[in-house]
């Protein structure tokens, strides 16, 4: 499912236009992504937490010349999944 289908998906299903789907939509993930910048957490109880993660610097190869090169540390996003998510994929 891409974000059109979703859009759509939650449209008809709320009654709210497309365009106010895609505004709350838009919302919530820029809301998400600030959140995220700032090193917070955004926890949905049930559905699952997005929070930051430190990635340590380690070394690494290059493919093309098998040359070691030192990748540095680096912060990336994270999802963990909450139990009531983890119960409905099963």
């Amino acid at each position: 499912m891409n974000k059109t289908e979703l859009v759509t998906n939650i449209a008809q299903k709320s009654g709210l236009t497309k365009k106010d789907v895609e505004t709350v939509i838009n919302g919530l993930l820029d809301e998400i992504t600030g959140a995220l910048s700032k090193g917070d957490k955004v926890q949905f109880v049930g559905f699952g937490t997005f929070e930051t993660r430190k990635r340590a610097s380690r070394s690494g190869r290059n493919p093309q010349t098998g040359q070691v090169i030192e990748i540095p540390e680096t912060t990336v996003p994270a999802f963990k999944a909450g139990n009531k998510l983890k119960d409905a994929v099963k």
